[in-house]
């Protein structure tokens, strides 16, 4: 199967521009595969993100006056 690609313009910082240059160079990369993989990494960690909220949206929730008041009394803090 043939992937296409689809080509944009990105602006980086000069200096973060000149270190994935080098690391491209180092890696025998291109520096859209490693922007492409730093997307992929963080957009995954973002759904990792979500699914967690979503098995954790039933349990309850507590203010932090409370959170202090049950660390102090169980001798916590």
């Amino acid at each position: 199967m043939i992937k296409l690609s689809k080509r944009t313009t990105i602006y980086l910082d000069p200096d973060l521009h000149k270190i994935i240059k080098f690391k491209a160079l180092e890696t025998s990369r291109s520096v859209s595969d490693l922007v492409n993989d730093a997307l992929k990494h963080e957009l995954a960690e973002d759904q990792e993100d979500l699914e967690a909220f979503k098995q954790r949206e039933s349990e309850g929730s507590i203010s932090y006056e409370e959170l202090l008041k049950t660390l102090k009394d169980n001798g916590k803090i």
